[in-house]
């Protein structure tokens, strides 16, 4: 081979090499503004999430969709245990009267007292591809998030926290208007730490959402919406509060077969 020959082989290595190196950086590092993966639709599950239907504790990672039939009717069967009344006056609400955020001491609840923040608890349950500060086996420092309200995968970083935000899914101030205003604290704590309670999703999507009912708002990726039914009923009926009767109907809508 010529010298120009072997220059020119040499030169296209050198750039193969690098465009390789770009697609690997940009594979880990390539986000989006909002710490989305990029690219259009929804993300495709790992199959780690869990029908709520199988998790009626919480344990369990995610929000899989209830989509057979069978289950769909079990669903129903759930909703329908609910009681209605109207929706209270918000009037005393404080975050503070459910106790400090993400206490890790909240008795009656699975993950309290392990050592470390409901929290992390949530992120190491849903996230993957783990990091952990050093030194730490609880505080996640960036992990991969499939998140279920929107069908978007989300690269999380510590230092945009905001991006992932913790969900209750049956809020806190509707829960105050709808009777734990007149619960003991330890119980209103127990409620903002159980992990049956508890999303991390899109910091976007959980803004948005607010202290809504079903009936106002509901997860913008249309396949989890019956699941998410499911989680607020059970929540609602393990604490013994009731719903409105529009968020009621709205949530046996998500079921219909």
């Amino acid at each position: 081979m010529s010298h120009k020959a072997t220059e020119s082989a040499r030169f296209f290595r050198a750039v193969a090499v690098a465009a390789t190196a770009v697609l690997l950086v940009s594979g880990c590092e390539g986000l989006g503004e909002d710490g989305s993966s990029p690219g259009p639709g929804p993300a495709a599950s790992d199959g780690r999430a869990v029908s709520p239907l199988k998790n009626p504790d919480g344990t369990k990672p995610g929000l899989a969709p209830v989509t057979a039939d069978a289950d769909k009717a079990a669903a129903s069967r759930l909703i329908k245990e609910l009681s209605t009344k109207g929706r209270g006056p918000k009037t005393g609400y404080d975050r503070e009267k459910f106790g400090y955020a993400w206490m890790d001491t909240a008795d009656g609840v699975p993950l309290a007292r392990n050592g470390c923040d409901t929290r992390n608890d949530l992120i190491r349950r849903d996230g993957q591809s783990l990091r952990f500060r050093a030194g730490s086996d609880c505080v996640v420092i960036a992990m991969t998030l499939d998140d279920p309200y929107t069908g978007t995968t989300i690269e999380w970083r510590k230092q945009q926290a905001s991006e992932v935000q913790i969900d209750h899914v049956v809020p806190l101030s509707y829960s105050w208007q709808m009777g734990s205003s007149r619960w003991p604290k330890s119980k209103r704590e127990q409620l903002a730490n159980d992990v049956l309670n508890l999303i991390p999703v899109q910091g976007r999507a959980n803004s948005a959402k607010g202290d809504s009912g079903p009936a106002s708002w509901l997860p913008p990726n249309k396949q989890i919406r019956c699941a998410y039914a499911v989680r607020f009923a059970q929540v609602a009926l393990k604490y013994g509060l009731a719903v409105t009767m529009a968020d009621k109907a709205m949530m046996l809508k998500q079921c219909q077969g």
